[in-house]
């Protein structure tokens, strides 16, 4: 009798399983980018500060390139150089938005089905430089269309990163070796 039961309860966790893992959320401080130009924001950035996660551990020389894909998700290119395993490793996957495409709050995929938040929270004018989030206090990245950024932009997202409660004292600050 109790057999009966549990195939619709299995069924019904898997469904909000995969709903919750399809969604994208922003920490309660942030508030993704507006007036967000998808065009301007493709392209090649340096990885130059992240809060360090199994993925890029002994990560140096991180670039993250963004396209447009055929179907109008954006390919996400991550490349980074393992110094530990000396050798290159690559993860490729895609980002949709989450609400409009003017709005800097993303979803991406590594894995499948399974989506994370990507939340772009401060940017430039110029699209130089960017502070992007995760759907948590654990991810962060501080985003350059070079290899350095300046003191006063260095300042400013770590100071906007600590104040939506981040703790910056944590951030791996990238080498970009340019013999790699």
């Amino acid at each position: 009798m109790k057999n009966k039961y549990i195939t619709p309860v299995l069924i019904g966790a898997g469904i909000v399983f995969l709903l919750y893992s399809c969604g994208s959320t922003i920490p309660k401080d942030a508030a993704a980018v507006t007036n967000f130009d998808k065009a301007k924001y493709l392209g090649k950035w340096y990885e130059i500060a992240r809060l360090d996660f199994k993925y890029e551990k002994g990560l140096n020389n991180v670039t993250a390139e963004y396209s447009l894909n055929d179907n109008g998700t954006i390919k996400v290119d991550n490349r980074g150089y393992n110094v530990i395993k000396d050798k290159w490793e690559q993860s490729i996957g895609k980002a949709k938005f989450v609400k409009k495409d003017n709005i800097g709050m993303l979803k991406v995929s590594f894995f499948g089905p399974f989506y994370a938040g990507y939340n772009v929270v401060a940017i430039d004018e110029d699209y130089k430089y960017a502070l992007v989030i995760g759907e948590s206090l654990k991810y962060m990245w501080i985003l350059s269309r070079e290899t350095t950024i300046p003191a006063t932009i260095h300042a400013a997202y770590v100071k906007k990163a600590q104040e939506i409660g981040y703790d910056t004292t944590k951030l791996v600050w990238v080498n970009h070796d340019k013999a790699k």
